[in-house]
């Protein structure tokens, strides 16, 4: 994350005593328990004893109080206010849906809100090692997911994610590889040719249909020119033998092993059936447009796979490495942390690292979305992904590719299409239903009326339309594809979301609550003024300030400590500097007590602040010197140039605006003035921010906290959906359920305009799919539907969803 991202990023294990009269918050990291009271979160037991609010994928056995999202059952039997799938048998009371985890324990025993940043783990939601698999020759949603839950009840498997869109089988388990040959023949049993790749196997090519296809086709066609007889018997049995054979085989096969609702054996039926009444041509058309739509559907939906990937697989294959005076190509995976790379005008920056020579712009609307080149000297940091414009230049590669910014942003869109959303596992479940009911359907209205009438041509024929529609493919594909192309046309524009459950939860936001400094503001402190008392000197007291501040990390103090250097103020020599939690420091100067802070900390030594003059919506640093007030500085923060506009249209979206910041009332409410915030809650602690995050929840609904990331963890936990700001870093990263890669505040709006409209493109592929079904059965029942408008309901509807759901990736901006 930049730095200007960083409100406050320091390692202490006390509460924040800058003392400005801005009411910051503080981030701390430490590695050991530092004993204070938590807000973070952690993938293990913490035994630490004090409350936490955190999630944690596994069930936790601290026995305290946490708000935290689970996606195992919850057995506690308390109250929960997050949705969770399966039980959690931690036994405490859970809050919100969130994404921030920790390695370890922390056991530091004071108040702070934090987190502690640690790598992502790698043994996804249950215990053990996760492997990830590549899934060759799947073309079947509905089986996929089949697939997913018979492997997950293997023993020795304690999870297990089958991501269609991206081929990836995840399973974690004490020895996944151990499983192997049995995950391999569930998948060939379910689906024909499917094969569980492991990642250190060759793939291999899957062979076309295409040549059955027109084989298929040209005897049909023959078939349906020469007259009645012999011959145009034979060639129509050919041609359905030809176009079936395979659906046929895997019928048979799958029949053996117990499995009846599957499109195969549905299929089979079918035009079997239509084979038997003596409706010859009419099985081999079935069989045909089945076939064809197959082969279109699955060229569609690889055809979309591949754009949604190519649109965020930045990695790149080789890389110039520079050695000497010479320049080889190597691939770029054997490039190491301080190799220096050659990046060419043109060529894309293939790995993280700075710029030691040459001048340059880099493109980076790849990586961040940031339209506006931005221009790079040695000793710049360049993140791979970025496109270089200009100039010639060499850098030294800091992260290897694997820990490259483009790796992680592939890692984090497959990892969030692993994170299915709820309407995604409602129709998986939906879909076990549907094909045995409009099987029993099909049935009866072979029998009931075939009895009646005695007409059992046309019934049977009617029941067998039903079989034809019965495959839930367009229902199973539709609703992944359309979140992962949301993934897609998220990324495309700096926005990563972690999965489909954030994408979902963003299009019930009610609210937008933001932190100000470095979300609507900058975040980079600039001193305007500084104002001495009668009798002061401004330079003396601007040097004494720096002396103060000298030791800090803080933006405000780093402004100070600027504004003197810009003016050739020296700082002065202090001593015995003694940080006043929330208020500010005492020291000692010739002898002389100094306190330096905000309008708290002076009052409650009593001074004299009658000739104080504030200035409004500034932040104000206070001085005094031997128990009288010498004068103060005036600091301000710069709004960002989008933040207004980003606001309107946030409220255009009907979403209602808050801002929550530890500063001052009135430099809060001028910047809430400057963008039109609705709401503002200023002199906020970070404890105090989640009661008020609370509280618009309570009055407005689900909530959108926008934060950097890093000082904002207690209220992101607390958020329906929490979104960190920041230019890609880790901390980012790893921090919130959607991360806007580019500082800008239109990405809010952006992110949730994406997300309202894969809501609306999933909803329209259900509502279409089970209309046009719904259709064809009662056209069916009338007489009037045939299997050819059977198979367009099947193989031609879902070939339509999928077209439906990649057109997010065209979205304008």
């Amino acid at each position: 994350m930049a730095e200007a991202m960083r409100k406050e990023a320091h390692e202490h294990g006390a509460a924040c005593t800058c003392g400005h009269e801005h009411h910051h918050e503080h981030a701390h990291s430490h590695e050991e328990g530092c004993g204070h009271e938590h807000e973070h979160t952690h993938e293990s037991a913490c035994d630490c004893g004090h409350e936490h609010h955190h999630p944690h994928e596994e069930p936790c056995a601290c026995g305290h109080e946490h708000h935290h999202p689970h996606e195992e059952h919850c057995a506690c039997g308390n109250e929960h206010h997050h949705p969770h799938e399966e039980p959690c048998a931690c036994g405490h009371d859970h809050a919100h849906e969130h994404h921030h985890e920790h390695d370890e324990p922390c056991a530091c025993g004071h108040e702070h809100g934090h987190e502690q940043l640690a790598a992502p783990s790698k043994t996804g939601r249950g215990k053990g090692k996760q492997r990830v698999y590549t899934m060759q020759n799947l073309g079947c949603a509905h089986c996929a997911a089949q697939m997913q839950q018979r492997i997950g009840a293997l023993d020795g498997v304690n999870d297990c994610v089958l991501v269609y869109e991206t081929k990836q089988l995840r399973v974690t388990g004490a020895d996944p590889d151990r499983l192997l040959p049995q995950m391999r023949e569930i998948c060939s049993s379910i689906e024909s040719g499917a094969k569980v790749l492991a990642p250190e196997e060759e793939h291999e090519e899957g062979s076309s249909p295409l040549g059955e296809l027109v084989g298929g086709a040209a005897l049909f066609a023959a078939g349906l020119l020469v007259p009645q007889g012999a011959a145009k018997f034979t060639l129509l049995i050919a041609a359905y033998l030809v176009l079936g054979w395979r659906v046929l085989w895997t019928a048979l096969r799958n029949l053996t092993r117990g499995r009846v609702f599957d499109e195969n054996f549905l299929m089979s039926i079918a035009t079997i059936g239509a084979v038997a009444i003596g409706d010859y041509a009419e099985a081999v058309g079935v069989m045909l447009f089945y076939r064809i739509g197959e082969f279109c559907e699955d060229r569609a939906v690889e055809r979309s796979r591949r754009q949604i990937m190519d649109a965020v697989d930045l990695r790149p294959e080789v890389v110039q490495l520079a050695v000497g005076g010479e320049t080889r190509t190597i691939p770029a995976g054997d490039a190491k942390e301080g190799d220096i790379v050659l990046v060419r005008p043109g060529d894309r920056v293939p790995l993280d690292g700075v710029v030691v020579e040459g001048e340059s712009r880099l493109d980076t609307s790849a990586v961040t979305g940031e339209p506006v080149p931005v221009r790079v000297t040695p000793g710049d940091s360049a993140l791979s992904g970025c496109v270089n414009t200009d100039g010639l230049i060499k850098m030294r590669v800091t992260h290897v590719l694997a820990e490259s910014m483009v790796t992680r942003i592939l890692n984090s869109v497959e990892n969030a299409a692993a994170n299915k959303p709820k309407l995604d596992r409602f129709i998986t479940r939906f879909s076990r239903l549907y094909t045995p009911a409009v099987v029993v359907v099909a049935l009866l209205t072979a029998l009931i009326p075939g009895f009646v009438t005695g007409d059992w041509s046309k019934w049977v024929y009617t029941a067998l339309t039903f079989l034809v529609i019965s495959c839930p493919c367009a229902l199973v594909l539709s609703v992944p594809l359309t979140y992962f192309a949301g993934i897609g046309a998220g990324s495309k524009r700096g926005i990563l979301f972690k999965g489909g459950v954030s994408i979902e939860a963003l299009q019930d936001i009610k609210t937008v609550v933001m932190d100000k400094t470095g979300t609507i503001t900058e975040g980079n402190f600039v001193v305007q003024r500084a104002a001495p008392a009668e009798g002061q000197d401004a330079d003396e007291l601007l040097a004494l300030a720096a002396a103060c501040e000298a030791a800090s990390t803080h933006p405000i103090a780093r402004s100070i400590l600027a504004a003197a250097g810009e003016k050739g103020v020296s700082p002065l020599t202090v001593e015995a500097v003694k940080e006043q939690a929330g208020e500010g420091v005492t020291a000692r100067w010739n002898g002389k007590p100094v306190l330096c802070g905000n309008q708290k900390l002076l009052t409650r030594y009593g001074i004299d602040l009658s000739a104080y003059r504030g200035a409004k919506g500034s932040t104000e640093v206070l001085l005094a010197c031997e128990g009288r007030f010498i004068g103060h500085l005036e600091i301000a923060d710069t709004v960002k140039s989008d933040a207004a506009g980003a606001v309107s249209r946030m409220k255009k979206q009907g979403l209602k605006t808050a801002m929550l910041t530890g500063d001052g009332q009135d430099s809060a409410e001028a910047v809430a003035q400057t963008v039109g915030i609705d709401e503002v809650r200023a002199r906020l602690l970070p404890g105090d921010k989640l009661d008020a995050l609370g509280e618009i929840r309570a009055k407005n609904g689900a909530v959108l906290f926008v934060g950097d990331g890093i000082n904002d963890a207690p209220v992101l936990a607390g958020a329906d959906v929490g979104a960190a700001m920041g230019s890609g870093a880790d901390a980012a990263i790893e921090a919130a359920d959607v991360v806007f890669m580019h500082a800008e505040l239109s990405a809010v709006p952006d992110a949730v305009s994406i997300a309202r409209q894969t809501g609306r493109i999933a909803k329209q592929n259900i509502a279409f799919a089970l209309l046009i079904k719904a259709l064809v059965l009662v056209l069916g029942l009338a007489g009037i539907a045939s299997m050819w408008l059977a198979v367009f309901a099947d193989s031609g509807v879902a070939l339509l969803c999928v077209l439906n759901s990649v057109r997010l990736l065209y979205r304008k901006a």
